[in-house]
């Protein structure tokens, strides 16, 4: 985990105890490493220098304005998918004019704000929204900027409910209609077509799928130009794999050796949306153990960091690493089968759901009341998926630099779970 250590007993984030950290704070806690976030995003700026890449991170794997503005500080654009997530980077004071818009569903009013927020271009997925992002650009006197999102029917080999490359997904349009959609922009002077978008799902561990997509992209973009078309952009979305388990997970320059050669071949500018690669292994998420049960032949460890927090888990059967900030027992390479002097356990949270678990049969040293446990990998699609379900305040986010800790989301309140209600 790099910025993630056990010393003399104690977990640390860089150079700060993350239990002292949960004693100052308390508990659920979320704990972010700058120096990680950093130096993800310059693997990839680096691992892609050759093409002069724009990098616009995906603000859905984490929204959080002091991550965004980490991440804007290093140089770096963003890939929103809804207005919300826009205005969160214009709050979080970034230029807009390298912001890539991508979404099923954007509605007239996210078109205009965008198109008012000069954006760089829309990742168009239907004919509909072509014609949509046509009307309100004639309405306001403004031509809007789209590339193609086409679906290159690749299988990544990703969670069923994270493909989004493969024909009868939601995403994008049928390759097979990409010329005649493209036709269509040429002949409607509110449009300039700049490129094309492929994004294949996540989290992809193998480096195959985006070989196979940038080969494809090669052939597209050649298509177009000889029908006219002014192209010079290819986005090949995000979707780099992180290591949950292991060392799973590839390094930028990996993807890189595969993608570069399509892109320079192509004569294009190359736009990337990574999220999950720059924040998922950022973070831990602390909780506190509140009981311990046997019951029906099993262990259960019982914290006060639920599905609320953290839903993954629930939703998509991940694995994520959890291990005491202070243990009998250090944390073994391999933390999924059985492990000397440890028990296998249930680690679950207080709401009233069966689904709400962060590991199951995973071999944990002895836990007690109060004993604190770490949750990994918690970076990505942690904070940005949580909720007030079972009427639950969302937790503290810190963010470490060094030895420095900043609050960069402050626990709600009961107050603020009613704040916006009319009663």
């Amino acid at each position: 985990m790099q910025s993630f250590s056990y010393r003399n007993g104690d977990l640390y984030c860089e150079d700060v105890s993350v239990s002292k950290l949960a004693e100052q704070y308390g508990t659920p806690l979320w704990v972010y490493s700058k120096a990680f976030i950093l130096g993800q995003l310059k693997q990839i700026q680096t691992a892609f220098a050759e093409v002069d890449p724009v990098i616009c991170y995906s603000v859905k794997a984490n929204s959080t304005l002091g991550i965004l503005q980490v991440i804007r500080d290093a140089g770096c654009s963003f890939d929103v998918v809804s207005g919300g997530e826009l205005y969160r980077v214009k709050a979080a004071g970034a230029e807009t004019t390298k912001v890539v818009f991508a979404g099923v569903g954007k509605t007239d009013e996210e078109i205009r704000f965008a198109l008012e927020s000069d954006i760089l271009m829309f990742d168009v997925e239907s004919e509909q929204e072509l014609d949509a992002i046509a009307a309100v650009a004639g309405s306001m006197g403004l031509v809007g900027r789209v590339v193609l999102r086409l679906n290159p029917d690749i299988d990544a080999k990703t969670h069923s409910k994270t493909t989004t490359g493969k024909k009868g997904n939601k995403f994008g349009m049928d390759i097979e209609r990409f010329r005649e959609l493209a036709a269509k922009v040429l002949r409607d002077k509110r449009l300039a077509l700049k490129g094309i978008h492929m994004h294949l799902g996540s989290p992809i561990l193998t480096t195959d799928p985006y070989a196979a997509a940038g080969r494809k992209a090669v052939e597209v973009v050649e298509a177009l130009r000889r029908d006219g078309h002014d192209i010079n952009w290819i986005n090949l979305g995000g979707g780099f794999g992180i290591s949950y388990r292991g060392n799973e997970g590839l390094p930028a320059s990996a993807y890189a050796e595969v993608i570069v050669p399509s892109v320079k071949e192509a004569k294009c500018r190359l736009a990337l949306e990574p999220g999950r690669f720059v924040v998922g292994n950022s973070c831990v998420l602390v909780s506190r153990v509140v009981y311990t049960k046997r019951e029906g032949g099993k262990l259960f460890v019982i914290q006060d960091g639920a599905m609320n927090d953290l839903i993954r888990p629930a939703m998509y059967d991940s694995f994520h690493r959890v291990w005491p900030v202070k243990p009998a027992v250090a944390m073994p390479d391999d933390v999924e089968g059985e492990i000397p002097g440890c028990e296998k356990t249930d680690v679950v949270g207080p709401i009233c759901e069966s689904s709400d678990y962060f590991a199951k049969d995973r071999y944990l040293p002895a836990m007690k009341r109060d004993d604190l446990l770490a949750t990994f990998s918690a970076g990505a699609y942690g904070t940005a998926m949580s909720s007030n379900y079972n009427s639950r305040p969302r937790a503290t986010e810190l963010l470490v630099d060094g030895s420095t800790v900043k609050v960069i989301r402050r626990r709600e309140t009961y107050e603020d779970l009613v704040a916006h209600e009319l009663g």
